[in-house]
């Protein structure tokens, strides 16, 4: 599927399985954020919408201002932190990078990359949106004592 040129409806028909979809302020400050931090890809960026994949994953971004008939925008707080309680997490991608990556930007790291005792090397990023974002590698990608 082109995802530059797909219909709505057509783009919509075609999802399977499980979608995310997320809702934030600014489409293209977070897209940003998930192509610096996490080197996902970003179709159709506006305003309004983006399509994000990620390792063949499709995710979509919509913002506030396109959910006005849905009910779940009442839930939305009005100051954040919005995200608490959700993680999106990412297990292709390098804990330690993301991190730097994202103090290069100044987004703010929550958690330094670090082992965790389910087998993961993990960093913990939030966005604007105060979504959590969770870098993750398996332990045996990294070299005993030696996370780099």
């Amino acid at each position: 599927m082109d995802f530059e040129t797909v219909s709505a409806g057509d783009f919509g028909t075609a999802l399977t399985g499980i979608g995310l979809n997320i809702l934030v302020r600014d489409v293209p400050a977070q897209v940003a954020f998930l192509e610096d931090i996490f080197q996902m890809e970003a179709h159709r960026v506006s305003a309004d919408f983006a399509i994000m994949t990620y390792h063949g994953q499709i995710m979509q971004l919509h913002g506030d201002h396109t959910y006005s008939q849905n009910p779940l925008l009442g839930l939305l707080p009005e100051t954040p932190p919005r995200g608490a309680g959700a993680e999106f997490r990412l297990y292709h991608t390098d804990p330690d990078a993301a991190v730097e990556r994202a103090k290069a930007r100044g987004a703010h790291v929550l958690q330094e990359a670090s082992e965790k005792p389910h087998g993961l090397r993990e960093s913990y990023i939030l966005c604007d949106n105060g979504y959590a974002w969770v870098a993750s590698l398996p332990l045996a990608q990294f070299p005993k004592g030696d996370p780099s």
